[in-house]
């Protein structure tokens, strides 16, 4: 690079940094920026044309307002006439102006993009690296569509500078980041890969940047890129800190390549060719002998540069999983770590050895440390190394070491930090229930669990801990006993009390023979704990006082005094009042053989994945685990249904009922029924579709994030038909081969209730009820549509279709899978609808169902609220940075205003929830009138993103019934302003 001669101080820049300095007040300073802003200004206006230094010097004041946060909204033609001075100092202000202060929609990118290419084609590489630095600043779109093509051909050409690669390199990687799309490597692939045998070290570190991003979205077009890392690599390994004196780093030579060439491999299965292997497995256990070798200086740069090489390698070996003397001489690595003074070090250690445990090479190689682990999660002062530490333990236990690793984490639980609480519950129940030889001591576990973190566990711990007593006879008796004496002490846990009152209401009668434990000592001890609960849990007591009245003659009087009091059969809370009297109805007009048949035992459960298991996979750390991991082991219970009304409600619930009304809602989403209400199918409905341990989890959302991908399900992307003949033992019924039905008259306004939240009831009528969940990232979607049949007869040829009318096609892409073509009454089954936004629409898909309902066809269509907004990334910003955007954004066709009336008066904090479930960021303090709300958000979709920014002004202080809204949206796109107007306009 040039240096700079003294001419170019700019003195004056340098008198007007020093006056904005020496400000003794906010005033001062924007009263001497104003000064300097005139007097720029005349002169960019002035007659007399300004020599290429005056322009430099004013383009750097404009550049240093700018970065105190002012607004410059001009010098920019200015600064792109710099761009063609032959000065190095002139140019490289003007491209360092227009990397900052251009916006990628301005009317001037075409002269940028000329000056650009006039400076990439003169081969003077110090203006080819400004251009192509400038280039990977802005990013934009027009760049990459104007220099994609030509950027590759500098980066491979044989006359390239070094340094000049570099920079193509970098440029083009940001490039693809930005727009994938328009980087078409083809030709250029096989010599882009080359570039890592270039000899310059500064080319192949640059290169390899873009290699591995291009690698991991195109593997089978750069695996050739193997073997070339695996010959670097070697070389280096194999180099002394003397051979590579410009890239060796405290002696160690070139860390930051090495550590880039094994993430790189990372991203590929270990290699076929067998030299090639073999020469990598030399290349791991050179560097595995160097972490042993002593450090050849004591200044922490050195370990931390041959520490992260070792990582990396470490890393490697895990991905490959396939050399056992490796992943051995790993962990026997990352234990040398665990006590090292360093704490990142022994995090590090802790989590690399969380997957060195799910290897069944280095399991038992693990399993050598757990005094150390247990010790550490005792002793470490970090709370993040003791939670890394809990994951470990977790993911080395097995059934040769769990009562021991339960128990430590059990004792850990009594003084663990709060932020880790719940995780370790899970993770305590989950071990206590896989390897559970004994289930007493599972049971003795769950309980001395919620004794020591009752706060901490959640719903989904305690159903699990039900559902296995009841599908287990041989620990029924033991968990009566074991929770009636937990039951006794003074402070007890409200998740005791559940506990209690259901295992109780079930199986006390097996412990009624003591004395000690007789019905009504049951029943006292039970009701002196009731005017302590929340009403959740008072429900289930008289649930189980009902159940009582059944298992125990001799109570039913004083049970009965108890629900006939005021405080139960005239209580506040609508639930309590309607079971004390249900309850006490039954009880005196029932006789003995109707009470043991509405009140028999609770049938066991039906196998499923544990909820346990399901929560904690969402928690996403090192010690999540698979989903089958709980079938590997040996159980017998089966999954509690994810509502948090299943433990309760079915404790009641009448087991040979009759059938539910018309009106039942099996999406759990009113309050519960009454008894007597529920079908005899209730244990397999689910209850609650939204609450945290539901059965939209386990259709498909992966445990590491939203949507790893939108799989191509076995069927057609739209029609959803009848089962196929292979795919059942028995013929399915004729599939109905009707038209589908117009969109019903409420289709409209039932897609609108949708467009502020993602949950609830869609559709119901009396035969039918069909419920929604949904969730977004970025431009893709997942949708669960669940079915009830709210009847006692079955649906038969059950099928439904999802349709994308007009240019609906080209604007969404909908994958969906099948739905079973039999639906029982009472039951429910599930839908799953991949969404992928391709650009912006307006219509909405529609879902059409067929189905037959006592030889009578029932056809009806309905929208499915899929709307642009639900494809919102929420943007916070600045009230400068929002109304600077706002201007940008001043075409009238970029504008879309709509004032009307308030439907139910002005609610600010309901204003607030629905423009924060439009998808929007809402922000605050931007709008100069605060009673207005601003919002900020960009629409992602595969084809652009789209910037939107809305203003709400309501006018609160008008009369009730004249209230008005005025809505303003702008945004990038016109046809997005328009929609998101029309659709918000219906909400208020």
């Amino acid at each position: 690079m040039p240096a700079v001669s003294k001419g170019d101080g700019m003195r004056g820049l340098a008198v007007f940094i020093s006056d904005i300095r020496n400000c003794k007040s906010k005033e001062a300073e924007i009263k001497r920026i104003n000064k300097e802003l005139a007097n720029i200004r005349s002169k960019f206006k002035g007659d007399k044309a300004l020599d290429g230094y005056s322009k430099k010097k004013y383009v750097c004041k404009l550049l240093f307002i700018f970065l105190l946060g002012h607004d410059i909204d001009f010098g920019h033609m200015e600064a792109v006439n710099l761009l063609s001075s032959n000065k190095y100092t002139e140019k490289q202000i003007g491209y360092l102006f227009i990397s900052v202060l251009v916006n990628s929609n301005s009317e001037l990118i075409r002269l940028i993009n000329n000056a650009i290419k006039n400076d990439l084609s003169s081969r003077n590489p110090t203006f080819m690296c400004l251009a192509l630095h400038c280039i990977a600043n802005v990013g934009s779109r027009e760049m990459a569509e104007a220099f994609a093509g030509e950027i590759p051909r500098i980066l491979v050409a044989g006359d390239t500078m070094d340094s000049v690669k570099q920079s193509a390199a970098l440029c083009l990687l940001r490039l693809y980041k930005t727009c994938p799309d328009l980087v078409l490597m083809g030709e250029w692939t096989s010599r882009v890969v080359h570039l890592l045998n270039d000899q310059h070290m500064g080319v192949v570190t640059a290169a390899i940047s873009l290699i591995t991003c291009l690698s991991q979205k195109n593997p089978d077009e750069f695996k050739t890129c193997v073997s070339l890392a695996v010959s670097r690599l070697s070389r280096i390994v194999s180099s002394a800190s003397t051979d590579l004196q410009d890239y060796t780093y405290y002696f160690v030579p070139a860390p930051w390549l090495s550590c880039k060439l094994l993430r790189l491999l990372q991203c590929y299965p270990p290699p076929e060719d067998g030299a090639v292997k073999g020469r990598l497995v030399e290349c791991l256990e050179t560097i595995l002998n160097k972490a042993q070798e002593p450090p050849k200086s004591k200044k922490v740069q050195h370990s931390n540069a041959k520490n992260a090489i070792l990582f990396e390698a470490i890393a490697l070996i895990i991905h490959y999983d396939s050399e056992p003397n490796l992943l051995v001489r790993a962990c026997n690595q990352l234990g040398q770590f665990l006590q090292h003074r360093e704490t990142n070090l022994r995090y590090l250690a802790l989590e690399s050895m969380c997957t060195l445990a799910s290897s069944e090479f280095s399991h038992e190689a693990v399993k050598t440390h757990i005094e150390t682990v247990i010790n550490a999660l005792k002793t470490e002062r970090d709370v993040s190394v003791r939670q890394r530490a809990a994951d470990l333990l977790y993911a080395m236990c097995d059934r040769s070491n769990a009562k021991q690793i339960v128990a430590e984490m059990l004792s850990y639980l009594e003084t663990a930090d709060y932020s880790i609480r719940e995780e370790m519950v899970l993770k305590v129940a989950i071990l206590a229930e896989k390897y559970a030889v004994d289930y007493s001591w599972y049971v003795d576990t769950i309980l001395n669990l919620i004794r020591i973190a009752g706060d901490y566990v959640s719903e989904e711990v305690w159903y699990r801990v039900i559902q296995i007593v009841i599908n287990r006879d041989d620990v029924q008796g033991y968990a009566a006993k074991t929770v009636f004496e937990a039951l006794q002490a003074p402070a007890c846990h409200e998740n005791m009390v559940k506990v209690g009152g259901y295992i109780l209401g079930e199986f006390g009668n097996l412990i009624a023979g003591d004395p000690r434990s007789s019905p009504l000592v049951q029943f006292n001890l039970l009701h002196s704990k009731f005017h302590l609960c929340s009403v959740p849990t008072r429900a289930l007591l008289l649930s189980a006082y009902i159940k009582f009245i059944n298992l125990f003659p001799e109570t039913k009087s004083t049970i009965q005094e108890v629900l006939r009091c005021d405080s139960q059969i005239r209580n506040s809370d609508v639930e309590l009042q309607q079971r004390a009297v249900e309850y006490l109805k039954l009880s005196s007009i029932a006789s003995t053989d109707v009470l043991a048949t509405v009140l028999e035992e609770m049938p066991p459960f039906p196998e499923r994945e544990s909820s346990i298991l399901a929560k904690l996979k969402k928690k996403k750390g090192p010690g999540a685990v698979s989903v089958n991991e709980l079938e590997d082991a040996k159980r017998e219970g089966g999954e509690l249904n994810g509502g948090g009304e299943r433990a309760d409600t079915s404790a009641m619930a009448a087991s040979n009922a009759s059938t539910p009304s018309p009106s039942a809602d099996l999406l759990g989403l009113r309050p519960a029924p009454a008894v007597g209400s529920a079908p005899p199918s209730t244990g397999s409905l689910l209850v609650d579709v939204f609450s945290e341990g539901s059965a939209a989890p386990s259709a498909g959302v992966n445990d590491d994030g939203f949507l790893r991908d939108l799989e191509q399900p076995p069927e057609t992307s739209d029609t959803l038909l009848a089962e196929g003949p292979g795919d059942s033992d028995s013929a399915p019924p004729p599939a109905v081969s009707e038209e589908p039905a117009p969109p019903l008259p409420e289709a409209e306004e039932l897609l609108n209730k949708f467009v502020c939240k993602n949950n609830g009831v869609l559709f119901e009528n009396q035969l039918l009820q069909i419920g929604i969940k949904s969730e977004y990232r970025q431009n893709l979607g997942r949708m669960y549509l669940f079915y009830g049949n709210k009847t006692s007869v079955q649906f038969v040829s059950f099928s439904t279709t999802v349709s994308c009318p007009g240019e609906l096609p080209t604007q969404l892409n909908l994958q969906t899978k099948t739905v079973e073509p039999l639906i029982e009454g009472g039951a429910q089954v599930q839908q799953v609808v991949n969404i992928e936004c391709l650009t912006d629409f307006v219509d909405a898909p529609l879902l059409n169902i067929k189905f037959r309902y006592g030889g009578a066809l029932q056809n009806l269509t309905l929208k499915l609220p899929v709307t642009i907004n639900k494809f919102f990334q929420p943007t916070e910003m600045l009230s400068q940075e929002f109304f600077q955007r706002w201007k940008q954004l001043s075409q009238p066709q970029q504008e879309a205003q709509k004032i009307f009336k308030a439907g139910h008066g002005i609610d600010t904090e309901v204003v607030k929830a629905k423009l924060l479930g439009l998808g929007t960021a809402l922000l605050e303090n931007v709008d100069p009138n605060p009673e207005n709300f601003v919002c900020a958000g960009v629409i992602q979709t595969k084809a652009q993103q789209v910037g939107c920014l809305l203003r709400l002004e309501p006018n609160a202080q008008a009369q009730p019934g004249e209230q008005m809204y005025r809505l303003t949206l702008r945004s990038s796109k016109d046809t997005v302003s328009k929609r998101l107007c029309e659709l918000l306009s219906e909400q208020f």
